[in-house]
Order: C-alpha cells, then structure tokens, then sequence
C-alpha cells in the first residue's frame, strides 16, 4: 500500500502538466517554497474535502510556473493552510484542522506530553457584557497548581490584574508566556465577585495521566464502577486496561464512563476501551473509515475496517466486563474519540448519554510531515527521511468513521438521552457519588438517588472554551500511521 501510495503522489504532477518536465510541480529552490509546497501536495493527496476546494483540484495548475506563482502568493505557511481549508459557510467547513511551526509539538501531544500548569478550566462569557471568568474542572496531580491553594469549583476572573474578556483570554491564558497569576473571585447566590485572592503558576512540560478517577460503589443491590477518562492516549492504554481489570475482579455490575471533559484521541484506545466494556463482540466490526475519493479507491475494504479486539497493542489480553448496558457521562467538551465511543457502541448495547450535546467531531486524522517517500505520513523510524530545512507539520481530517450501522452524521453533536447539566454552584467532587452527574447516573441505575437533584441547575454552564482547546491535540481524534501504509 506504502508503493501505491507514493507512485500515486509523484504521478499526479503530471495530469495537468503542460510542460512535462522532470521538475514539474516542483517549486524554484531560490524561493524557498519547501514548506507551501508540503502543505499543498500533503493537502492535495489526503485532505478529506479535496474535491471540494478549487485550489486543491488536481488540474488546478496548468504549469509549473503556475503552481509555483501560487504558493508564493502565500508567505505565511499558516495562511496558505487556512485558505485551502474546507468552507462552504459557518454551519458546513472544516472547523478541526490545523497546522504546527514543529510537528514534534503534535506528536508529543499524542502521548499526553504538553506545557501545564496544572489547571485544567472552562471559561464562560458573562451573560451582559465581553468580559469572561474561569472555573477550574481538576488539577492535574504533580504539578505546578497541585502544591498551590487552588481546587475544583474555584473561580477566576483575571490574569495579573487584567479582566478576561473575549479579546484578551487567549494572549493572557495562553501566549508566550509560561508564568501568570489568576485573580480570584467567589460565587454567592449565582453572583461572581472579585475576592482579591491571587494564585501564581508556572507551566512545565508535562505527562497527564488520562485514567484521572476510579471508584467502586455499592448501592441498591448493585456493585457500579466509575471511571473518569479524560483523553485516549495510546501510551496509557495499560494503565487503563488494569482498571478493567480491578472492575472485573470486583464484579462490578455497571459502569458509569465519565468523558465529560475528554476531547478525544487515538482510534485504536477508543477500539481497545470499547472492548474493555463489551467482550462479548470480538472480531465484529467496530468502525469503517471513508476518505475522499481518490484515497478511498486506493484501500480495499479489509484496510477500511476496524474490529472489536481482544488484545492491547502489545498483546496483552483486553479485560473485559462483557456489559450490555453503559452509562456514558458526556458534555459540549467531549469530543471525537469520545463521540466514538457512543456512537461506535450504539448498534451492540445500549448506551445511556447522561449530559448535553457533544462537539460533533465526527472526523479522523493524521500527523503529517515533510516526508513525500512515506506519502507525508509522519512515522517515528523515519525522522531522518523527513526535510531538514523545516518542521512544519499539519494535522488536517482525512476521514470520517461510521459505525456498524453506517451512522456518521453528527457533526451538530450527539443529543444526551438525559440532559444533565453541570452546576458552576455546586460542581462537587470527581468520583464521589454525590458529585451531581455520577449521582444522576446511580439514580438511573438503581432508582435511587444518593442526593437530592433538580431538573436543572441554579447555575449551568455554557462554555466560551477550555484549557484543553489550546493544548496541541486539543479535540483531535488520529489513527494509527500504520493503517495507511
């Protein structure tokens, strides 16, 4: 497939080629062009709206000249990037691409590695003005916020004394530097005001841990175990098996599986998680990718399918619980892998959305680099075939994955099939069975309510953006690079 692939990427500059030349379609080197021109034949090949973007049509260019002309008209690689996205209108583009000055940024990303402080928040714009105030969802633990005085529910509003607003969060939250200070503010009777309590942090690199909370707990006859699982990173897919193991061990009787704060991730943890809850489906398909038309044709049916396993990557049998039924905690932050889940689910057992509607990120991804010998798929073993003279790597959909019953079409999101929204008054404490989400799951699993809950919050939560929106993988969901060899 690897062969195909490249006869297929170096073959296609001369279809249109007018002057068929050995270097057609290959830019001046004087005009230093080697990242525009990765960009547009890594684009050209995968990208999963190709035939829908004039400047990505493989008779686009009648020369090579032309060509050439063309990418010069884009200085900024980034901008070039942005234009030959996908966009129709505000309800039907491509909102999920995106590109990196260094592509070791993404890959990092993928293992759980980034630049933290330990924060992790939501940030919600006020109702009657611009301004905007956080509120901290967890800290992550051994880091920088986990030895200062500041917890889950606690809320800001400024960064070294300047107010958040919708024009300034992303400069002051998330810019070039690594230290701020959080100016804090209290919350009483749905009013936020200022406190004059600060908090300094400092960000460092970073290995987050996505197995966060589990829990086991009895109540009316049944044994429910709890797992807060805040992204599919493939390097922790061990970790996360052996808390399958413990439910197993335990007998658990339900799961409650929390992703409300989950962007997404690898493929494959979303395939092996999958099986860790179900057994019972080994072999039977899972998922079926669709890339654009001309890649598409290229794979034969074997290559686009994905099956429930039962085993990790590493060969380790999968631990599975073998349920028919599974309580998914999910909120506008759940993203991609997480989406997958549900949907992936959906045709074998029944899944019980507890929450509100997710992102709608029904695509798939792949990292890709400077390496036209591996169709620019970035591949670990080949880093010395990769350009030297840049770094640029660009992360762009190539796909969608439709489940078994061929059902991809939730790009509005995936309706909860009970709303529950989280409190900014009463957030309570991951794990614990009267936090109000996991409460609202036991009550539907036992009839009984281990608190006393309302329809609907006093204070519920709309979210502007999060913390995890600006790490590099932010709510990407990629496979595996060896399923397009």
């Amino acid at each position: 497939m690897k062969k195909l692939f490249y006869l297929f990427i170096t073959g296609f500059i001369f279809w249109s080629c007018s002057d068929k030349d050995d270097d057609a379609f290959v830019p001046n080197p004087s005009e230093n062009l080697e990242v525009q021109d990765f960009i547009w034949k890594g684009l050209n090949l995968w990208y999963f709206w190709q035939g829908d973007v004039e400047d990505l049509s493989d008779t686009r260019f009648s020369s090579n000249q032309e060509y050439q002309d063309f990418l010069s008209s884009y200085s900024d690689p980034a901008e070039l990037f942005d234009h030959l996205k996908y966009y129709r209108s505000e309800s039907d583009r491509d909102r999920f691409s995106w590109i990196e000055e260094d592509y070791n940024d993404l890959i990092n990303s993928q293992q759980g590695i980034y630049k933290t402080n330990g924060v992790e928040f939501g940030l919600v714009q006020f109702s009657n003005s611009n301004d905007v105030f956080g509120y901290v969802r967890y800290i992550l633990p051994d880091s920088d916020a986990s030895t200062k005085d500041i917890h889950r529910g606690d809320i800001f509003t400024g960064v070294n004394g300047t107010t958040l607003t919708v024009n300034n969060y992303q400069d002051l939250l998330f810019g070039q530097n690594d230290s701020y200070t959080l100016n804090m503010a209290d919350i009483e009777n749905s009013t936020i005001t200022p406190n004059g309590e600060e908090v300094s942090l400092i960000k460092h690199e970073y290995t987050e841990n996505p197995v966060f909370v589990h829990t086991i707990t009895e109540q009316g006859g049944r044994k429910i175990g709890y797992l807060m699982y805040n992204g599919f990173t493939r390097t922790f897919d061990t970790e996360l098996n052996a808390v399958f193991g413990e439910f197993k061990s335990e007998g658990i009787t339900d799961l409650v599986l929390d992703l409300r704060y989950n962007p997404g991730g690898s493929v494959r943890s979303a395939l092996q998680l999958s099986s860790m809850i179900t057994g019972q489906f080994t072999g039977e398909l899972f998922i079926r990718q669709r890339y654009n038309d001309k890649v598409q044709s290229q794979f034969p049916d074997s290559d686009l399918e994905d099956y429930f396993p039962d085993e990790l990557s590493d060969g380790s049998a999968i631990n599975s619980l073998e349920l028919n039924q599974v309580y998914v905690l999910a909120l506008g932050s759940s993203a991609s892998a997480s989406e997958l889940i549900i949907n992936g689910l959906d045709p074998y057992i029944n899944v019980v959305h507890i929450g509100t509607t997710t992102t709608g990120k029904n695509e798939f991804s792949v990292t890709l680099v400077d390496d036209p010998g591996n169709s620019y798929i970035y591949n670990s073993n080949r880093s010395n075939n990769i350009n030297k003279n840049h770094t640029w790597g660009m992360q762009p959909l190539l796909g969608r994955n439709e489940n078994a019953d061929g059902f991809s079409d939730y790009t509005e999101g995936l309706e909860p099939d009970i709303k529950f929204q989280e409190d900014l008054e009463d957030l309570g404490v991951l794990g614990n069975a009267n936090e109000p989400l996991l409460a609202r799951a036991i009550q539907e699993i036992t009839g009984i309510s281990a608190r006393s809950l309302e329809i609907w919050p006093e204070m519920p939560i709309h979210d502007l953006t999060d913390s995890k929106h600006f790490t590099p993988m932010k709510d990407n969901m990629y496979i595996a690079p060896e399923k397009l060899k």
